[in-house]
């Protein structure tokens, strides 16, 4: 008897056999257009034939400049079916930001809409890639264009990929100010988004998250899983999000506590939202205000908080049976996860979702991964039942919006205004968009600066959502009489005593 060789799980795999099973069926949309499930996998077989004949070759690194669109998506398929490591970039970047990345990732290839062409040209020749023009859907024109019409070739599958190879790499920012490239292998994708095998309909799920973040390239492949549908919007706008769920009848619409505030402000009842069956949220503190809110608005569909990171996907998740009974906590870890406190009561989590490690950041890898267990960042409590509250954080990281800012790259550009003698970036709590960024001045001589020009002055050199929302003027920071670190526990305890004296 011969053994039979196992089975990989590998991403491009799940893409063309959706292709065989439902071509006809919608995988992909974005207001009126759409692309089936044979047409994603066969712009994705373009691209990857586009790519190999230009030299690329498994397990590259392709850094992506690019919109949300359709076409990102392909890009995204087609990376997965080469084999070659997709990593998507922020395009609201400045290209100072962006070379930074760049410069952690080393990408073989840089690859960008017509948009973004400039800059990533740029990019690309200051860190040694080659580059390529993405193109669009169906423009015969873009001859030069990873898109653009070629004879039919060969199947792209590349059979001496394994399931353990990298299949994406996802930026974080890290406590230290410089970012980390997430490496994750077709694997832990794979599994992240398994619905297992009784779901009987497939999802339709309207994304919210911009086509650089991990969330919406999970989602996208749980509809996939399902040989479903993921819908985007533009921009996380309550009337877009609305209107793609009546058009697309969507069935699921994950968003953050902060975007479910600004649907929750709209007027829901002019949008026939009656196909909603999953309401999930996540990122960031979700009070049990909005969860009731929720339940009222959108009766007959379920609510779920998850919890977890670019690390590690889902660390654990509330279900909509528990969201009313456990204000505050953010459930039981999600099947297949283990969860532990550690000694000073660190979330830890172990899974086979992890992350392979921080790209070429051994030194990193090793202070997260301690014994196979990545540390969270974040402080926890386990109740009588076993249920998680997160109580705080270790690390300075500020979650907006459900976006990471590390303070330090915040202060580095505040310093450099003339009007700043000291400053100290610091995450506030805040109800729509769980923490917001503070800068907290001392100014030099003169008048002191407003927060607007603040904002102006960190136009180009850092993405909106890091520049300060709050401006608080001090005589001096609190230090540490030791080493006269900034003391920013203690800067946010005292800011929200003199809101709470307000």
């Amino acid at each position: 008897m011969v053994a039979s060789a196992p089975v990989e799980l590998r991403v491009g795999d799940l893409i063309r056999r959706n292709a065989q099973a439902v071509p006809e069926r919608v995988a992909v949309s974005l207001g009126a257009a759409t692309l089936t499930h044979a047409g994603l996998d066969a712009a994705a077989q373009r691209i990857g034939h586009a790519l190999r004949e230009r030299g690329a070759v498994r397990g590259e690194r392709v850094l992506a400049f690019a919109d949300t669109s359709l076409e990102t998506l392909a890009l995204f398929a087609g990376c997965a079916e080469l084999g070659v490591v997709f990593a998507p970039l922020d395009a609201r970047l400045s290209p100072g930001e962006a070379g930074v990345l760049a410069e952690v990732a080393r990408p073989h290839w840089v690859v960008a809409d017509a948009a973004y062409a400039e800059v990533a040209r740029a990019v690309a020749q200051k860190c040694g890639a080659r580059f390529a023009a993405l193109g669009r859907l169906g423009a015969d024109a873009e001859r030069d264009a990873l898109l653009a019409p070629r004879p039919a070739g060969p199947d792209l599958r590349e059979d001496a990929l394994r399931e353990g190879d990298p299949h994406v790499m996802f930026f974080t920012s890290g406590s230290t100010g410089r970012p980390k490239a997430v490496v994750i292998s077709h694997r832990a994708s794979w599994l992240r988004s398994f619905q297992g095998v009784f779901r009987d309909a497939p999802e339709i799920s309207v994304c919210m998250f911009p086509l650089f973040h991990m969330a919406g390239f999970t989602l996208a492949l749980a509809a996939w899983q399902t040989r479903g549908e993921l819908a985007l919007v533009p921009q996380a706008s309550a009337e877009a999000l609305l209107e793609a769920v009546e058009r697309r009848r969507a069935t699921r619409l994950y968003c953050i506590p902060s975007v479910w505030h600004r649907i929750l402000a709209a007027d829901v009842s002019r949008y026939d939202v009656s196909s909603l069956r999953e309401l999930d949220t996540g990122t960031s503190a979700t009070p049990i205000e909005l969860i009731v809110e929720l339940k009222r608005r959108f009766p007959g569909s379920a609510t779920r908080i998850y919890y977890g990171s670019t690390e590690v996907g889902s660390a654990a998740a509330l279900g909509d049976a528990d969201v009313l009974r456990k204000p505050g906590s953010v459930g039981l870890p999600s099947p297949g996860v283990e969860l532990r406190l550690s000694q000073a009561g660190e979330i830890c989590v172990r899974s086979p979702f992890l992350m392979d490690g921080y790209f070429e950041d051994p030194g990193a890898t090793a202070e997260a991964l301690q014994g196979g267990w990545f540390h969270m960042g974040d402080l926890g409590e386990l109740d009588a039942e076993g249920y998680l509250h997160v109580t705080g954080r270790i690390k300075d990281v500020i979650r907006t919006g459900g976006e990471s800012v590390t303070p330090s790259e915040v202060e580095a550009a505040l310093a450099r205004h003339p009007r700043i003698a000291e400053v100290a970036v610091v995450g506030v709590p805040d109800l729509q968009w769980g923490e917001i960024v503070c800068a907290v001045v001392v100014p030099a001589s003169g008048a002191p600066p407003t927060l607007a020009e603040l904002q102006r002055h960190c136009e180009g050199s850092l993405a909106p959502y890091k520049r300060p929302r709050r401006l608080e003027l001090v005589a001096e920071l609190p230090r540490t009489r030791a080493t006269g670190q900034v003391q920013r526990a203690l800067l946010v305890q005292r800011l929200g005593a003199a809101a709470g004296r307000a």
